[in-house]
């Protein structure tokens, strides 16, 4: 079912799944990193990393075919894609965003494609804030208790980016060469892939 519970429209897992078997499904538009969509990606989805999208929003909004679903990790990622998709014209209700992310989708017993990448960008976050805040405790001990303000840093980071529903850190580790895939898309390769307009 369709909802409004956040800035954009969600649909369930659930009703995706149910979608994507239909006569007319949706199109999908999977917003994370080229590496993050090479470790897993929903079946017949189309890969349009979020930067991409941004900066050439109304070249996406011209193409865009009828229905579509923005899915990203956790569904962050995917309304802002679809808050960008809006500010160039496109119709808000032709939009939405999967609730709770790829992992959700997968839950619900939808098809996905598994393949060799990087861990899931949630994942690396919560390793390397745990591992700053760890370091920053052990120092504290053993070097010197100034390190305990790492520790508080890193707490008081992850505290305003559930606040704001922003990630400086996954923004950060995005740009590492693990999550940038040789396979990047470009422009040109994701309009020309796009399904055509009817």
């Amino acid at each position: 079912m369709l909802s409004s519970l956040t800035h954009a429209p969600t649909i369930a897992p659930a009703d995706l799944r149910d979608a994507m078997d239909s006569d007319t499904p949706p199109t999908v538009i999977d917003v994370r990193s080229g590496a993050e969509y090479s470790s897993v990606h929903i079946r017949g989805s189309y890969n349009v990393p979020l930067p991409l999208l941004a900066e050439h929003g109304e070249e996406f909004a011209s193409r865009l075919p009828g229905q579509v679903v923005l899915i990203c990790q956790s569904g962050n990622r995917a309304r802002q894609a679809g808050q960008r998709l809006e500010s160039v014209g496109v119709d808000p209700d032709s939009v939405t965003v999967l609730d709770g992310g790829i992992a959700a989708f997968e839950s619900a017993g939808g098809e996905v494609v598994r393949g060799a990448g990087p861990w899931a960008m949630d994942r690396q976050v919560r390793m390397a804030a745990g591992s700053l805040v760890l370091v920053g405790v052990t120092a504290s001990k053993v070097l010197s208790p100034k390190f305990a303000y790492l520790a508080g840093a890193i707490g008081a980071g992850l505290t305003y980016s559930a606040a704001s529903n922003s990630c400086a850190m996954a923004a950060a580790l995005s740009k590492m060469p693990w999550n940038r895939s040789a396979d990047e898309p470009g422009l040109g390769s994701v309009l020309d892939s796009l399904p055509a307009r009817s």
